[in-house]
């Protein structure tokens, strides 16, 4: 079994998908599948790490399958489908299980962000969440991982895991068949582009994020015209005009992040924005980030809602790409048992 170039990634049904998703991972995912053998994931297990409504979940599944869909997302260039469909996630992350040691797992900065003060309280499942991280990407024996600032831990995880293994069965390996004594090869992030790093509309220094009480932080990609453009109106800006050059923006994080946020939309630098606009007050620059805006992400949101309105044709194209990535992991979850002596059928 040779290992070819592979891209994967996911994300949680976890709220709705929004401008931060799709500016900082979805974006590039979409360029990737011209490039690239691309193998994308509704991460569902991983959602399940804290309790969530049966209902509320696999409406939530479907919800995040159509965002793929509209924003771009072509199930039938790239494999899209629902992680828990696929159980070699679960046989694998329970052989990772066994072969990270404890503190590896300790120094994840965000279990401790997730647990909170209470972690005692904290589910297994959500301590040992790195692992199955590294059951996703590593079943496919994917190459590249498109990730953030916030992921690069887990990625670096998954790369001592790989290694370890291969190292702690490099005899069976070789046994059979991998003269090298490399199974699992050691993935590589895929650093994203401009604009990876999407502030809250209401605080510059916070991350765009689902998990934020106030819905005006962020935009929804299901949101309507309407929606978006009062959420812009009402974002957080400061009384200055807005810098004629790219080094003005020091101490003024929500002004830079409005500007990151038009000349991503717009497929712009930051620079060519900066000269169309520089110098003006945020009054008229936001009118023009509302209009690029509900331009692009309107029809992605309209999309959207016409995808969800057949559950029918959504549950489709994830039980499509199940069948496809179980050919992939199963070969794979088969060969990890041979190495390591467990007896299948």
């Amino acid at each position: 079994m040779t290992i070819s170039p592979r891209v994967f990634s996911g994300m949680q049904p976890t709220g709705s998908l929004h401008l931060g998703n799709y500016l900082g991972a979805m974006v590039n995912w979409i360029k990737m599948q011209e490039t690239h053998e691309c193998i994308y994931c509704v991460v569902d297990l991983h959602a399940i790490t804290v309790w969530q409504d049966p209902a509320e979940l696999r409406t939530a599944i479907r919800q995040v399958t159509a965002a793929y869909i509209a924003a771009g997302l072509d199930p039938k260039k790239s494999i899209l489908f629902n992680q828990s469909q696929v159980s070699a996630h679960a046989e694998l992350a329970w052989v990772f299980n066994c072969v990270a040691r404890l503190g590896w797992l300790n120094r994840m900065t965000q279990f401790k962000e997730k647990a909170g003060k209470d972690r005692e309280q904290a589910s297994v499942g959500l301590y040992a969440y790195p692992n199955l991280m590294a059951a996703d990407i590593l079943a496919y024996r994917a190459t590249h991982v498109p990730v953030g600032e916030d992921q690069k831990q887990h990625l670096e995880l998954a790369r001592d895991i790989a290694q370890k293994f291969n190292n702690d069965f490099r005899e069976s390996i070789i046994a059979q068949g991998f003269a090298d004594g490399v199974f699992f090869p050691q993935p590589e992030p895929v650093i994203t582009g401009p604009a990876t790093r999407v502030m809250s509309l209401r605080d510059g220094t916070k991350k765009m994020s689902k998990s934020d009480p106030s819905d005006l932080s962020r935009i929804n990609l299901t949101d309507d015209a309407d929606t978006i453009a009062k959420k812009i109106q009402k974002a957080k800006t400061d009384a200055d005009p807005i810098p004629t050059e790219d080094g003005g923006f020091q101490g003024r994080p929500e002004a830079e992040n409005l500007v990151g946020i038009y000349a991503a939309l717009a497929d712009q630098t930051v620079e060519t924005v900066l000269k169309d606009f520089g110098g003006q007050q945020f009054s008229a620059f936001k009118k023009a980030l509302a209009e690029v805006a509900t331009d692009r992400l309107g029809r992605i949101g309209g999309e959207a809602r016409r995808l969800m309105a057949d559950s029918a044709a959504i549950d489709a194209v994830l039980a499509d790409g199940s069948a496809r990535a179980r050919t992939i992991a199963q070969p794979v979850i088969d060969h990890v048992k041979d190495i390591a002596g467990l007896i299948r059928s």
